[in-house]
């Protein structure tokens, strides 16, 4: 008695040619990204290309945009995954309508229209907001390392790139003497310069011009460390002299933008930087997000910076400037302790500035103390600083500093723990901005597209 099984015959052939679009169910992510991309204003995206006609076919740049955006969506920024999934995965082949960019031309897109995302990040924004996804009243703001593209140990210090540029000179002008005595020789036994040639320099030179950026970014760091230690001292003498008293604790050390001997810079990526993790130590940046109530990402960026006292202002500006384009504003900015300083604090006490809610201690601290909310009027006399910790001890301030949590962390682990956000592909601080707003854009599209599939 024969089995009965379903026909299966892979040698099969069709009597008709296959319709990509029976590929996909209708409600897939990729429809989705398809038919917002069409509806987008690509025109900085059409910059690159001749309108005449001539020169070779390139790639759609509308295509390569929808297979950038899917794959981000779903965790694959590699250009050689996307690559490999153009062949693998039905999702992508229906995104390229059968195109096969290879790895380099993804990665040169990508590369090439970094800077036209901004425009793109405000459509989608736009889109959130007629979706009724963007509510503002509250607006949290928080930071998250992320790993460069270089490693830990291509570091070197100060003092170490100082003896190899040395060295590296010296043997340049070897290898250029060598060549100046090859010419000659060459000359007197053939008559010309038709021989072999001259010993190469190009490498050394590279590894000077790498080594000297490295010392650069080491030079701009230590003027960056004096910024940060004269407002630490700015911050103490004005707490000082509001209370009369002397602070206790170890005073800042006094302002200087020598190099130390031992500050390291990253032969790699000089522009990254060692930051300090909960897992350990890594060669990265700091990425920044505001986020609204409903987690859309309203303004995004990446900094250098080790830590966050210096990102409130720039922040709470470009979230400003974002929401006025959608016809939106923020009236409540949630922080942790890591934005908390005199000079943040009174800078978000300008007229029209949003509500702010910072803490003035770690998170753990603040939620394990057992004080009872202040009764009557604020105090006069009070600084800055205690202030807030008076507002956030209220029964209100609670309440509504314990929504940050649950706002803007939840975007962050929904980005690196659910997308894999594990480092940056792409090198040096502008590139990287880009990367970084290419993730919060597509986050964005993320919760746009649940919110459709939710009846939202």
């Amino acid at each position: 008695m024969a089995y009965n099984f379903r026909d299966y015959n892979p040698h099969q052939l069709l009597l008709l040619p296959p319709n990509l679009d029976d590929w996909l169910p209708q409600q897939h992510l990729a429809r989705f990204l398809s038919d917002v991309v069409e509806n987008l204003d690509l025109k900085p995206f059409l910059r690159r290309y001749k309108d005449n006609g001539q020169g070779g076919a390139a790639f759609s740049p509308v295509m390569m945009l929808k297979v950038l955006l899917y794959a981000y969506c779903v965790g694959l920024p590699s250009s050689r995954k996307i690559a490999q999934a153009l062949i693998d995965d039905v999702a992508f082949r229906w995104l390229a309508a059968g195109n096969r960019p290879d790895f380099r031309t993804i990665a040169t897109f990508r590369r090439q229209h970094l800077g036209d995302l901004k425009p793109v990040f405000l459509q989608v924004l736009l889109l959130c907001k007629q979706a009724g996804l963007v509510k503002v009243g509250i607006v949290a703001l928080d930071g998250t390392k992320v790993a460069a593209s270089a490693a830990l140990d291509r570091n070197r210090t100060w003092e170490k790139l100082t003896e190899q540029e040395k060295t590296l000179l010296v043997a340049i002008e070897s290898l250029l003497k060598r060549a100046e005595s090859t010419d000659r020789d060459e000359d007197d036994r053939f008559g010309d310069d038709s021989g072999d040639g001259l010993p190469k320099i190009d490498t050394a030179k590279e590894r000077l011009a790498l080594i000297r950026r490295a010392k650069a970014e080491l030079e701009a760091q230590a003027k960056e460390r004096a910024n940060e230690q004269e407002a630490v001292m700015k911050d103490r003498e004005r707490e000082e002299a509001l209370s009369g008293k002397k602070k206790r604790g170890r005073k800042p050390k006094p302002v200087t933008e020598k190099v130390d001997d031992e500050a390291k810079a990253n032969l790699t990526d000089p522009e990254s930087r060692i930051m300090k993790t909960r897992k350990g130590y890594i060669q990265g940046y700091n990425a920044q997000a505001m986020v609204s109530e409903d987690q859309i990402i309203v303004a995004c960026g990446v900094v250098q910076d080790r830590n966050d006292f210096g990102q409130l202002k720039p922040m709470v500006e470009l979230a400003e400037a974002n929401l006025y384009e959608i016809g939106e504003e923020m009236t409540k900015v949630l922080g942790d302790a890591g934005y908390c300083s005199e000079d943040n604090l009174e800078h978000m006490t300008a007229p029209g500035a949003p509500d702010p809610y910072i803490a003035v201690k770690k998170d753990h601290k603040q939620r394990t103390e057992l004080e009872s909310a202040p009764r009557g009027r604020m105090p006069k006399g009070l600084t800055q600083r205690q202030r807030m910790e008076r507002k956030l001890k209220t029964k209100a301030g609670k309440a509504i500093y314990k929504l940050r949590g649950q706002i803007v962390e939840a975007v962050f682990g929904q980005i690196k723990d659910c997308r894999k956000l594990v480092r940056f592909l792409l090198r040096g601080l502008d590139k990287v901005k880009g990367e970084f707003e290419l993730w919060s854009l597509t986050h964005n599209l993320l919760k746009l597209y649940r919110c459709g599939l939710a009846g939202g």
